[in-house]
């Protein structure tokens, strides 16, 4: 089993930066045992035009079977001969991958103490495999990979070259290239993609797998057109399993769409010409507004209500003033990709005591939210039924019951000025409903007055003359807020 990367150098960047980049030495040949065989680590060739580094793998048959506790490819029983004959020492497969993840697993991650610059950096790559079972034929394999960035080459291996007419089989010699792709890009795509190819897992899947296939298609698998397909293979058809990822994937996309892609509606801008200065997202200028509000009112310990993937409590974390910051939100998984993007399991003792994040429904009271400076409900209650909000407002209002809230919500009045939005819809698919200035005046001013509270209004992003700014915000404060803030 083989496959070899190769990349070229220019006078910034030899093409040995590669050695630095995969943490082997390209003067070296190094052997890694694994749990199936041996690992080979060496360089072909190794200069400052080209570099080309190989991963050889020697899988050790015997071990196979035993380990697989006499069970062919698959879990299903095959004939004593096959367990031991067959493709696995030499066809590329989910053996390969996890030697992969093994031996390059600091690259895999854009990991390089020694030059820190390097694995940010796209780099021409080349990546050959010289047989790689493609279920599916040489235009599945295409369809894989050219979404990524790749331009890929998927020969077919005939059965046998001295009778073309038993045809292909179902290998292919392939080779990958790309400019445009950093080294850790390239091998989490590998990672995915070839046990997809061969549909098959050496190894029995389990439920760790799919955090597996999320952190290695992280920025690639949401939004590729073989989402599905890739997400079944790779969890060997487990239903459950496929179910679970593609429910989380769905999350991040949404989410993403949320800060980028429903921004080009919800919270997007005229396309600029090239001497045009980039304007700021409209998701940016929302946060900036949240700080500037949260500073102006001196609060110290703050709620995220509603946060989501944690973009607000990222920021929070930058200001040193915000002493204690606590994201809520009713989605599980949704928590789970704040504390992925906060890097809570790698932050500082210091920092990380800043911050908390917990499952929590705004529809019921909840002790845990009291006695906190101020609560942010950044674009959440658009998402709820209008006859849920009574019971939000009272579990924030009337329960927790913060110095200062603030709550933004689109204006759908801007929504004529979207020339992608189609008349009459709503900017995000999971928008209950979407206010105009007037509806969200009248209930924030209902709202403040049962709860004792004084509310001003703050445009966000462009105030338009005719139909107002895109999203607008209540800065909500109790009596005893607004008399210390005048003292």
């Amino acid at each position: 089993m083989f496959l070899t990367i190769s990349t070229t150098g220019s006078a910034e960047s030899p093409a040995t930066d590669l050695g630095f980049l995969l943490h082997k030495h390209p003067d070296k040949a190094q052997a890694f045992s694994t749990s199936y065989g041996t690992a080979h680590v060496l360089y072909p060739e190794a200069d400052a035009e080209r570099c080309t580094a190989a991963l050889l793998l020697e899988v050790d048959a015997v071990a196979l079977v035993r380990r697989g506790k006499g069970k062919g490819r698959g879990g299903a029983p095959d004939a004593a001969l096959a367990q031991y004959v067959n493709d696995r020492p030499y066809a590329a497969s989910s053996l390969l991958a996890v030697a992969l993840s093994g031996v390059f697993s600091s690259a895999m991650r854009g990991v390089c103490a020694a030059r820190p610059h390097l694995p940010g950096q796209p780099r021409p790559l080349r990546v050959e495999v010289p047989a790689l079972p493609a279920r599916g034929g040489p235009g599945l394999v295409g369809r894989l990979f050219e979404p990524l960035g790749w331009t890929v080459t998927a020969e077919p291996v005939p059965l046998d070259g001295e009778f073309p007419q038993w045809g292909d089989s179902r290998y292919v010699r392939l080779v990958l290239e790309a400019d445009t792709l950093t080294l850790a890009e390239a091998l989490r795509h590998l990672y995915v993609l070839l046990p997809v190819l061969d549909d098959a897992k050496h190894y029995w899947v389990a439920s760790d797998e799919v955090d597996k296939l999320l952190r290695a298609g992280e920025g690639w698998l949401p939004g590729h057109p073989e989402q599905q397909l890739i997400t079944s293979r790779y969890l060997s058809r487990r239903w459950s399993l496929t179910r679970q990822a593609r429910e989380r994937l769905e999350l991040v996309r949404l989410a993403e769409a949320d800060d980028s892609d429903v921004e080009a509606i919800d919270n997007a801008v005229e396309a600029e010409t090239e001497q045009e200065e980039r304007p700021t997202p409209l998701a940016v200028q929302r946060r900036e507004a949240i700080l500037t509000a949260l500073r102006a009112s001196g609060a110290a310990r703050v709620l995220d209500l509603g946060c989501g993937q944690g973009q607000l409590v990222q920021q929070l974390l930058k200001d040193p003033s915000f002493t204690e910051i606590v994201g809520v939100d009713v989605s599980v998984r949704a928590l789970t990709i704040a504390s992925r993007r906060l890097k809570l399991d790698r932050m500082g003792e210091r920092q990380s005591a800043r911050v908390t994040l917990f499952q929590g429904s705004l529809a019921y009271t909840d002790k845990r939210l009291k006695g906190y400076d101020a609560a942010v409900l950044s674009e959440v209650i658009e998402h709820l039924d209008p006859p849920r909000l009574p019971a939000l407002e009272y579990a924030v209002f009337g329960a927790a019951r913060p110095g200062t809230v603030l709550v933004t919500t689109p204006n759908v009045e801007y929504n004529v000025r979207w020339e992608s939005l189609p008349a009459g819809h709503v900017r995000h698919g999971d928008h209950r409903f979407e206010w105009t200035r007037a509806e969200f005046r009248a209930w924030a001013g209902k709202v403040a007055e049962r709860h004792g509270y004084g509310v001003e209004f703050v445009p966000v992003g462009p105030d338009d003359p005719e139909v107002g700014p895109p999203t607008q915000m209540a800065v909500f404060r109790t009596g005893t807020a607004k008399e210390e803030k005048a003292a």
